[in-house]
């Protein structure tokens, strides 16, 4: 089948605790086999021509996990960059953070500026790694934002609008790739799990029953197979070409 390769995928990385337990392992141990799992996806979409990634890697909710746990999960992500940065930009991939980076231990905002700045002026994938994220704290700091630009006279409440707001997001830095065409899920839930809320307001969601620790560039095609079997309407009609879409003066539709 002729693909339809989505512009921006955002995956939710799930799974690992659970694949492990099956196991017979410790929650750990499924940390270790994901953070593995994250290379080879992010060269296939590379490869596919995908122009963004993002990758939900922890979010704000995952801090009232235990702190053994996330120790590790912070020296996985060490790990990778620190192995992986000459093979991001052998492939020009561009890599950025979203999320209350602030929040993370010194050593490792030092790390992630450092992969991140060697990597700024690649034009291929634009990576997105979401950290301590949360779409819910990420619209209420833009709102935040915004209300004291306000304040300082930059801006008015009656500037606001949806183009506007989007300048505030933390993805504002992905342009006009910042909005998701396709949102995958693994591990067999059916949520988003206040990930890229705004972001994937039309996006096409797959969910696979496939763990992440298990989830392969196979599993990638074949939820971009999916999505390419999709009818992208944006709220309009199936099949309804660009000559149903105008409006005259009384709300008719015009041929």
């Amino acid at each position: 089948m002729n693909l339809m390769i989505p512009k921006h995928i955002a995956i939710v990385m799930d799974g690992n605790g659970r694949w492990a337990q099956k196991r017979g392992h410790s929650r750990l141990f499924g940390h270790i086999r994901g953070s593995s799992r994250v290379r080879s996806i992010v060269r296939t979409a590379s490869e596919m021509g995908v122009q963004a990634l993002t990758l939900y890697a922890f979010s704000t909710e995952n801090w009232s996990r235990p702190e053994n746990e996330r120790r590790v999960l912070w020296r996985l992500l060490k790990k990778y960059l620190k192995k992986e940065a000459d093979d991001l930009h052998r492939q020009n991939v561009r890599l950025r953070v979203i999320g209350e980076v602030e929040r993370l231990d010194a050593d490792l905002q030092e790390i992630l500026s450092s992969v991140v700045e060697r990597l700024k002026g690649n034009s291929g994938l634009q990576l997105t790694f979401a950290i301590s994220y949360g779409s819910r704290r990420e619209l209420a700091d833009a709102a935040r934002r915004f209300a004291l630009d306000c304040v300082h006279g930059i801006l008015s409440p009656s500037d606001m609008n949806e183009a506007v707001l989007e300048k505030y997001l933390w993805t504002a830095g992905l342009g006009d790739l910042s909005e998701v065409d396709l949102f995958i899920r693994t591990s067999g839930e059916h949520r988003m799990s206040n990930f890229l809320l705004w972001q994937s307001a039309y996006a096409e969601c797959v969910f696979v029953d496939t763990c992440w620790p298990d989830f392969e560039p196979k599993d990638l095609i074949q939820a971009i197979e999916e999505y390419s079997r999709r009818e992208r309407r944006f709220g309009g009609i199936a099949g309804a070409g660009p000559e149903f879409t105008s409006l005259n003066s009384e709300g008719m539709l015009l041929k």
